[in-house]
């Protein structure tokens, strides 16, 4: 459970600065209501933010930009058509198999690539994402937080520790040093209230209709969960643990979509095939079974997205030919899709055609300037050729965008240091260590950057002014509220 440690401060002193216990008995305001007593929407902002922060330094985030490129669209319509006050989300995509989604104060959202996996249609996922979104506008943490005060204390902070765990290690791991850490009854209880999940549920489902998704995926969402329980034996998700699947939760949502409009997309998307099956070929340990695999998909079925399957499955065996060759095969519009056109390029750099597949993303990029997935990749497969120079002036511009963004520092730091710019190198690696909850380290880097020689007077107080930034954040750290 070390896991979590780093958590405990932040959480538990948030525990202790609740209302006194005569203050948190009295009626709670009506859900989604701004004005709660518990704790205001900076406070939540406030814990958001250095959550996601401890979260960004101790799991392992997904590098894929497409996947997040997707997801990110996908979340984003569907929060401009939730009852969130703001819809400026933050998403985390963590390279993790397992079946999870969280929601944390302050508008973060967390993804495992495995919800991925789990959904087999992109209404399906959507309606995981709008469950969580519903939990945020609804402000069901600070909901949980009075009860808590009155009956469990700290339990909230093992909710959110629990989000980490799950984070850090495979499903069965997360859940048995979970269970095993604050005991099996007790982790049954962490879930939200049965009240907060049948809210989350309708308006959930609500959004769904609203974004012109089916809101039946909710409920095909949870049978696919409820039948995948036998698998898990007595260790399912920590996604199952803190949102039990019932018949009679399955039966509510079933009544509850047949009184809304079914919507009129598709139940998935081309984009949402290319996501998954970019993480099926990620998370797979012999791409000779998916080539395979693959392969009777398109003999049967004639599938577009089996084929890119098979190209990226060639490609992750070393098979650069087979895979650029099945990406010729796809029809011109897919061909001509940008996520497809991307995933040339990068198996052209596999190949070891840096050339070609840096014209290629050139070329994306002036097609498609704001589009996170090719200015990621761009500046990617620059780093990856050793064009440090450009690559520096492509992650500079992504980070004024994505300031949360850990992997865009980690790599432009990697590429100051390979163009002996030692100070931008030390800038970069404060930057670092503030976003991933790690002020003693950002602190070290500081007193590094002092000692260069040759420092303008201009530097040496842009240098200076990072270490309120770090005070700030352990006191953030210890949540004192």
């Amino acid at each position: 459970m070390s896991a979590i440690l780093p958590l405990r401060p932040l959480l538990l002193s948030l525990a202790l600065a609740l209302p006194s216990a005569a203050a948190a008995t009295q009626n709670l305001p009506s859900l989604g209501d701004s004005t709660s007593g518990i704790i205001s929407l900076q406070q939540e902002a406030r814990l958001g933010d250095t959550w996601a922060r401890v979260l960004r330094g101790q799991a392992k985030l997904l590098e894929d930009p497409v996947v997040y490129d997707y997801l990110q669209d996908l979340l984003w319509s569907l929060a401009a058509n939730s009852q969130l006050s703001r819809a400026d989300l933050e998403l985390i995509t963590l390279d993790n198999p397992t079946l999870n989604a969280f929601a944390v104060p302050g508008g973060v959202i967390g993804v495992h690539g495995g919800l991925l996996l789990a959904a087999e249609a992109e209404d399906e996922l959507a309606s995981v994402l709008a469950h969580e979104i519903a939990h945020l506008s609804q402000r069901h943490f600070a909901m949980q937080l009075a009860e808590e005060r009155r009956n469990r204390p700290f339990m909230l902070a093992a909710l959110l520790g629990s989000f980490l765990v799950a984070a850090t290690t495979d499903g069965q791991a997360g859940a048995a040093a979970i269970t095993s850490t604050i005991g099996a009854s007790e982790m049954a209880r962490l879930s939200f209230s049965r009240q907060n999940e049948q809210e989350a549920d309708r308006i959930g489902m609500s959004t769904l209709a609203a974004t012109d998704f089916d809101p039946g995926a909710m409920p095909r969402m949870f049978e696919r969960l409820q039948r995948s329980k036998r698998f898990y034996g007595d260790r399912p998700p920590e996604f199952l643990l803190t949102h039990p699947v019932t018949q009679s939760r399955i039966a509510d949502s079933l009544n509850r979509a047949a009184q809304l409009p079914k919507g009129s997309r598709q139940h998935s998307s081309r984009a949402f095939g290319i996501a998954r099956t970019r993480l099926q070929v990620r998370y797979s340990d012999h791409p000779e079974d998916l080539i395979i695999a693959f392969e009777s998909a398109i003999k049967n079925h004639q599938d577009p997205t089996a084929r890119y399957g098979l190209a990226l499955a060639a490609a992750a065996a070393g098979q650069y030919d087979r895979a650029l060759k099945n990406l010729d095969a796809l029809d011109r519009d897919w061909r001509d899709n940008i996520y497809i056109r991307l995933s040339r390029a990068e198996i052209l750099q596999q190949a070891g055609r840096s050339d070609e597949a840096l014209a290629l993303a050139g070329t994306l990029e002036r097609l498609y300037p704001g589009t996170y997935a090719v200015r990621r990749t761009y500046a990617k497969l620059a780093q990856s050729a050793g064009q440090n120079g450009r690559a520096i002036d492509l992650y500079e511009k992504l980070r004024q965008d994505y300031p949360h963004d850990t992997g865009i520092l980690f790599n432009l730091a990697e590429c100051y240091g390979l163009e002996h710019r030692i100070l931008k190198v030390h800038e970069t690696r404060i930057e670092y260590f503030l976003r991933t909850a790690q002020p003693d380290r950002a602190m070290q880097q500081i007193d590094f950057a002092l000692r260069e020689n040759s420092l303008s007077e201009s530097d040496r107080l842009r240098v200076e002014a990072y270490r309120e930034d770090a005070r700030q954040l352990r006191k953030n750290l210890e949540m004192d509220f």
